[in-house]
């Protein structure tokens, strides 16, 4: 924008250029959203007390930045978020001063200064029409699907109180009036732009150019006069440098938010999009691709009272390796969370097309949760703790196996919903 207005002869560095602009509204317009997600967040943790501060969340953020821009704009002539890119508002002149604006900066800066008539109209343009656009936008939201019911959801009622005529003729000007203005304000936003661009026009929105207001850089004048305000007057004692000094705890604070509440939001954007990309998933990833963790070791099982089998050398070696095949080992089996007992499960057979637990063809094949595929029956059964091989091995294990009721069979981890959670497969 800058190498545009110096093509056509002139250049003014105090004229920001649009793209700062729309920067600076584009951080003005993050802040409801932002407050509103965290307020929100923290509901869920104090409904109590926050649930009615978010329910009334338009009128609240619209007072406390009555307050807070206020502030801004009596000591730095401009908004918090203008303050943060280094811009101030003045009164608009017809006809620019460059050579007063160089040999006496002080002096421009004081007579450019908006008047307390002119703060009110900032205030007026900075939290009043946001606030009715947000109420118009919401009442729009819901206005607008009402009419594809019918005329019974749009017409007057029978007798109606001074109340709902006004409320019929408002919800009449949300649906067939209101489209049309909210086109032509985006419309009159889009011609304002492009003409501020091109340098020619001195405002970059309509409403700056109905209270005679336009956007400037800070010069040294400003940033001097900005000083000024933390030193004591002549004449007047000094302040207390104290933080938490009631005479200066409150401007030291709003003069924080300039600073702070951008920063926060760059921060929140930040971390919403580190954890939205896959960057921080492939940066984890060969952070770890080298490191080989051990497997876990599960101990205690002896003071449980679970006896672990052992090989026996001798004669009966096979005999020994058939019975292990039956009775699984309690140290390699899964351990219940709740009792610490290990889980009977059975091993997953070496041909897919056989039932794990029946160690035959499946019928009806039936998927659990785990992905694994059994017959029907032999699931159902052993989801329920009726299996008879479950029956079999508990006689004598009790007290210290758990059945593996409720649980797969092959890897002993709990089925949600039970039996509901089976899925017959259609072959």
């Amino acid at each position: 924008m800058e190498f545009v207005t110096a093509l056509r002869g002139t250049f003014d560095d105090q004229k920001p250029s649009l793209f700062e602009l729309l920067s600076e509204q584009q951080l003005n317009s993050l802040l409801p959203p932002t407050l509103r997600y965290l307020l929100t967040v923290a509901t869920h943790r104090y409904p109590r007390y926050l649930l009615r501060v978010v329910n009334s969340f338009d009128e609240l953020y619209a007072l406390a930045m009555l307050v807070v821009e206020r502030h801004y704009l009596r000591t730095r002539g401009g908004s918090f978020t203008e303050h943060f890119y280094g811009l101030k508002r003045e009164k608009a002149l017809h006809a620019e001063i460059p050579r007063a604006a160089a040999r006496a900066p002080g002096l421009v800066r004081e007579t450019l200064k908006l008047s307390e008539k002119d703060v009110w109209k900032n205030l007026a343009v900075m939290v009043l029409v946001p606030y009715l656009k947000r109420k118009l936008d919401e009442s729009y939201e819901v206005e607008a699907p009402r009419a594809l019911l019918g005329a019974n959801y749009t017409r007057m009622p029978a007798n109606p109180t001074l109340k709902q005529r006004f409320m019929h003729y408002y919800k009449w000007f949300i649906r067939n009036v209101y489209p049309s203005v909210h086109g032509a304000y985006y419309f009159s936003i889009i011609a304002f732009n492009l003409a501020y661009l091109f340098d020619n026009s001195k405002y970059h929105n309509p409403f700056m150019w109905l209270i005679g207001t336009r956007i400037r850089r800070m010069n040294a004048a400003d940033f001097q006069a900005i000083e000024a305000l933390s030193k004591a007057k002549p004449g007047h004692p000094p302040s207390s440098t104290s933080l938490f000094d009631p005479r200066t705890f409150g401007p030291k604070l709003l003069g924080s938010l300039s600073v702070l509440l951008p920063t926060s939001i760059f921060a929140l954007k930040f971390l919403e999009w580190w954890y939205a990309s896959d960057f921080a998933k492939q940066l984890t990833r060969k952070a770890t691709e080298n490191l080989e963790l051990p497997p876990p070791i599960v101990s205690g099982l002896s003071a449980l009272g679970v006896k672990v089998s052992r090989k026996k050398k001798g004669s009966d070696g096979k005999g020994n390796e058939e019975d292990q095949n039956k009775v699984p080992l309690a140290e390699d089996a899964p351990i219940a969370t709740p009792s610490m007992l290990p889980i009977f499960t059975v091993p997953a057979p070496k041909d897919s097309e056989l039932c794990p637990i029946c160690e035959e063809e499946i019928q009806t094949a039936t998927a659990c949760q785990t992905g694994i595929v059994y017959c029907y029956a032999c699931i159902h059964k052993w989801l329920e703790g009726m299996h008879p091989k479950q029956e079999e091995f508990m006689a004598d294990q009790a007290s210290k196996w758990e059945s593996g009721q409720g649980r797969c069979a092959v890897t002993g981890r709990r089925v949600l919903g039970g039996t509901e959670g089976l899925r017959r497969i259609m072959v």
